[in-house]
């Protein structure tokens, strides 16, 4: 997984994801649209209403896998960006972020028209577009400085408006007409699907409990649970709304009126209903146009985090520690969308649907994402709810079609609306997200179905000046074995943040340098053809970190990069790396590249138990550069004669190779008899490219163990040199 920083506290039970889904749902749209939707469907708009709840329904369901799979920040644009790319991820980020501003117009322009229809000397589109640019200025600034409060108002105004829209229904069965219900679909069933469409952006409030999954207590159970909870009721409450409105009032009088729940109200509940009605739709308008803008803006501001925009987005305010960029560009448009709702009659819809059209095409992604993460199954996707059969893959199927279908019906202009989102997502990635992103996709993963077991090299990756000979070594390493499995880089990079938190702007700070890394790195994965994930990773210990991914990802080899120094500041080979060397339960080579050529490496080999990783790893070596390694062994005289030393080396580098499993073909060997061993060694080595050394079985107290041939090859030799240590001696 690329780019997790430091995990939000996780604050949300049960009834705090409730209202963030269900309160936001049951918002303006419940008393704006209902004159829209029976002018488009008649009584049968109720219907509609039913069929949007079961297409969001779907939705909820794939969503609640891939939450509960990954439960951090993110929403769908999260998931369609892990799962398919960042061509998929452009389009739906862009698609949700003109759609939660379209919303977010929407909700505005219907609080302006409440408050200027019921008051008689209040008159005028500009009166509502000038009440619409008030809420919007108030609802910048709350989510401009940030208050922990307004979570606390949140709860208390949804609560009130639900139980006055409770009072509406419970009251208004009592007084339908069954007459104003027939015909019941005048406008036929096409009538109705395209209805749905109109709708749809009553049931987006979902979506912002994937989007704060990483912030709610026990997920595995609250995610799913609230999600589609919160689909089921708000679904009932809506068609019995249409029921109730079609059935008290003609639904052709209802179509002509602005603030229709209202108009219903007065019947039944006189002056007073009518007054409590616009207070609900004041506040729902207000609380779902907040939720839109603050969605929009980390929708854009994790774009930005991602490389899909300008990181310029992926900034906060030093002082609030709020998207105050995302903010502000979020604002600016939305400003733009209410002033053209100058034209009330006619862009209040085109509005909805255009914000309806975005998230069904964001939708049918989810849930072929789904379908890719099923496919691809990566290692750090374990969701403790799992679509059972026959859902899976009905659910994903059915999601696609029916979103498929609801968009086909909708009206033209919002279709060519939608599809220019869409195109521009497209352009956008050709021409400035391709090759920034960080990420990659799993749709590969996924066509080829689940890969075979990989041989794993991770490489820490921080120096531009060295990386690419990390990896060149690493991918060598990979292809080497892959008897034992398929070859498969894994590029870390850590940023060391002393105390992450939810409130600093770390991925700002990493992302240059990152994106940078990690583009490079995929270039050269895909000249030395190996299978390369990168993850950027930011943490107070980077020492720990790695280790951390090392443990994940079941690491078969990890090679590390290194200055050189020994024994300094009360470290072997500094900070970070003797933890890992000390740790890691797994081969490890910690390497100092001092030429980017590997050339003809020699391996240094001595009995002990590193000693036929360490000719192993001077054979994989090698054929980075196609040369054929040397096996050195020095042996002192021992008071008998040479040949008998000569002898007892060739042993040696025969017994290790044979435990290395080389044949003889894929070394030379040479073996030096000298008094003074240690001299002989730097003396031989530096005959040599690349130089190979196991570290010593000698360790001072919990110090990592290195010995005195070690110190003097790594101080006097002038090629590469690579210290390594084998899993049996960790």
């Amino acid at each position: 997984m690329s780019g997790e920083g430091g995990e939000l506290e996780r604050t949300l039970g049960f009834v705090e994801a409730m209202t963030l889904g269900g309160g936001t749902m049951i918002g303006a749209g419940i008393f704006i649209l209902p004159g829209i939707a029976a002018e488009s469907a008649g009584p049968a708009s109720s219907i509609s209403y039913a069929i949007a709840g079961f297409v969001a329904l779907l939705a909820a369901l794939s969503l609640s896998e891939l939450a509960t799979g990954m439960p951090i920040a993110g929403g769908s644009y999260h998931y369609v960006n892990r799962a398919l790319g960042g061509l998929f991820g452009a389009v739906v980020g862009w698609g949700m972020w003109t759609g939660l501003m379209f919303a977010s117009a929407f909700y505005m322009i219907g609080f302006g028209q409440y408050l200027v229809e019921p008051i008689p000397f209040l008159d005028g589109r500009a009166f509502i577009v000038g009440l619409g640019l008030v809420g919007l200025v108030l609802l910048l600034g709350v989510n401009y400085y940030g208050t922990e409060e307004s979570s606390a108002f949140q709860n208390v105004t949804i609560g009130t408006e639900t139980a006055i829209i409770l009072v509406f229904v419970a009251v208004g069965v009592f007084y339908i007409d069954p007459g104003n219900l027939e015909p019941f679909a005048p406008f036929g069933p096409r009538g109705v699907v395209a209805t749905t469409g109109i709708v749809f952006i009553s049931f987006l409030g979902f979506e912002i409990i994937a989007t704060v999954a990483g912030e709610i207590k026990n997920p595995s159970r609250i995610i799913p649970l609230s999600m589609i909870l919160s689909v089921v009721l708000v679904t009932i409450l809506y068609v019995l709304v249409m029921l109730v409105s079609t059935g008290v009032v003609p639904f052709e009088s209802l179509g002509d009126s602005p603030i229709p729940v209202s108009d219903v109200a007065v019947v039944y509940l006189g002056s007073a209903g009518v007054v409590a009605i616009v207070f609900a739709a004041i506040i729902a308008a207000i609380s779902s146009s907040n939720s839109s803008i603050l969605a929009a803006s980390r929708v854009i501001y994790a774009m930005g985090r991602d490389g899909v925009v300008t990181d310029w987005f992926n900034a906060s305010h030093p002082r609030f520690y709020t998207p105050h960029r995302a903010i502000a560009a979020t604002g600016g448009i939305t400003a733009i969308l209410i002033l053209v709702g100058l034209e009330v009659e006619t862009i209040i819809a085109l509005l909805a649907e255009a914000a309806s059209f975005s998230f069904l095409v964001a939708y049918s992604l989810v849930h072929v994402s789904l379908v890719v993460f099923r496919r691809a199954d990566p290692d750090d996707y374990d969701p403790s709810f799992a679509l059972p059969r026959p859902l899976y893959p009905a659910v994903p199927v059915l999601g696609v079609v029916s979103s498929l279908v609801v968009v086909s019906q909708m009206a033209s202009i919002v279709v060519v609306i939608g599809s220019v989102i869409v195109g521009f997502g497209v352009l956008w990635y050709a021409t400035y997200t391709r090759g920034r992103v960080v990420s990659e996709g799993l749709l590969r993963e996924a066509i080829r179905g689940p890969a075979a077991e990989p041989f794993r090299v991770v490489v820490p990756v921080a120096n531009p000046a060295t990386q690419r000979g990390l990896l060149r070594l690493a991918a060598a390493s990979a292809h080497a074995n892959e008897e034992r499995g398929t070859p498969e880089l894994v590029a870390v990079n850590v940023t060391p943040v002393e105390h992450p938190s939810a409130l600093q702007n770390v991925e700002a700070d990493r992302a240059d340098h990152q994106r940078d890394l990690l583009k490079n790195a995929h270039d050269i994965a895909t000249e030395m053809d190996v299978t390369l994930r990168t993850k950027a990773v930011v943490a107070p210990d980077v020492g720990e970190a790695i280790l951390d991914v090392i443990r994940e990802e079941a690491a078969d080899e990890v090679i590390l990069g290194w200055d050189g120094t020994l024994d300094r500041d009360g470290y072997v080979f500094g900070e970070t790396v003797d933890p890992i060397v000390e740790q890691a339960r797994c081969d490890v080579s910690v390497v100092d590249l001092r030429s980017e050529t590997i050339g003809v490496p020699v391996a240094l080999v001595a009995p002990g138990p590193n000693a036929p990783v360490v000719a192993h790893q001077a054979v994989e070596f090698a054929t980075v550069d196609g040369t054929v390694p040397t096996l050195l062994n020095v042996q002192s005289p021992g008071g008998g004669p040479d040949s008998d030393a000569e002898e007892r080396g060739r042993a040696v580098v025969a017994d290790a190779a044979g435990a290395a499993g080389l044949e003889p073909g894929e070394y030379d060997v040479e073996v030096v008899v000298d008094d003074d061993v240690g001299q002989a060694v730097v003396e031989a080595a530096r005959r040599y490219d690349t130089v190979c050394v196991g570290l010593s079985g000698r360790s001072e107290g919990a110090r990592t163990p290195f010995g005195t041939v070690t110190e003097r090859t790594v101080s006097d030799v002038t090629g590469n040199v690579a210290l390594i240590r084998g899993s049996n001696a960790s």
